[in-house]
């Protein structure tokens, strides 16, 4: 029995090590190919480590405008997206919560059933354009305010929660919104911190929304501004092309521009990685 764990031990460590060198190499591929210089990636040379290191594409990168344009309204549809996501999930989630609440099972219907069938590309455009959102702010935070999945993990979780911990603050006078603000959101940060980041980097790698719904180049976020460069493979500022000093190399600027835009996200998510797996097992489990 020792023997047989033992090889299982090995074989399950085998592959998840595949798994990791999976992840890791294109990044670290794009890392190596970013760093090096025109020649060796012309050539073929650059495997992982960067040849003729410089910084010659991320100076590229940064210097036009439209990146740090594209960060700004990023972390703007981010922050303002996130906030209004979890604010709407929490409200809708803790009223589902509640078995006594008039039409419950209706509702849980009505709202499950979205998950399989929905209006489509078309009706939602029209209802966006209807609505006079085109070409503003809130077409990246409206339209997709709140995930059916997201709404179910969370009302599944507020489900979960002792209910004499809600009588207890009507004991002592709280309303319903008293009640959600001041006992249940406290005790639901895993949950929270789950599903910000389940909305949070649905935001940041979207670009469907804002080719649809934006056509002011100031308003695009920074994804819409990297597919633009990929697909085109140069760069402009506003005053025209830039870099006359560099000599750039297509696929470089390319994975400059791919590792710019993904960096925060990763550097972001050890942090709240904890708090992702707590939360996701026991909106998952409880109820």
């Amino acid at each position: 029995m020792r023997q047989r764990s033992n090889w299982f031990d090995y074989v399950n460590g085998a592959i998840l090590l595949g798994v990791v060198v999976a992840c890791l190499y294109p990044f670290l591929y794009m890392l190596g190919v970013s760093f090096s210089g025109s020649g060796p990636i012309a050539q073929g040379e650059v495997w992982l480590l960067p040849k003729e290191f410089n910084t010659d594409m991320y100076r590229y990168v940064f210097r036009d405008g439209r990146i740090m344009t594209g960060y700004k309204n990023t972390l703007i549809y981010v922050t303002l997206g996130t906030a209004v996501s979890l604010i709407v999930t929490s409200f809708g989630a803790y009223a589902l919560s509640k078995k006594m609440m008039v039409l419950h099972k209706t509702f849980i219907i009505l709202i499950v059933f979205t998950m399989f069938f929905s209006g489509g590309m078309i009706p939602t455009f029209l209802v966006v354009k209807s609505l006079g959102l085109l070409d503003t702010m809130w077409a990246m935070v409206l339209p997709g305010a709140v995930a059916t999945w997201n709404l179910l993990i969370m009302r599944t979780f507020f489900m979960g929660l002792p209910n004499e911990l809600e009588e207890s603050g009507k004991i002592d006078g709280l309303s319903e919104l008293g009640i959600l603000f001041r006992i249940v959101l406290p005790l639901s940060k895993p949950v929270l911190a789950t599903i910000g980041l389940f909305y949070a980097v649905g935001i940041w790698n979207g670009f469907m929304g804002a080719l649809m719904y934006l056509r002011d180049h100031h308003l695009f976020p920074l994804q819409l501004i990297l597919r633009n460069i990929v697909l085109s493979g140069e760069m402009t500022s506003a005053q025209g092309p830039i870099g006359g000093e560099f000599t750039i190399n297509e696929n470089a600027l390319k994975y400059a521009a791919i590792m710019v835009s993904t960096l925060p996200i990763l550097l972001i998510y050890p942090f709240i990685q904890k708090y992702f797996a707590k939360g996701a097992l026991i909106g998952s489990v409880k109820g």
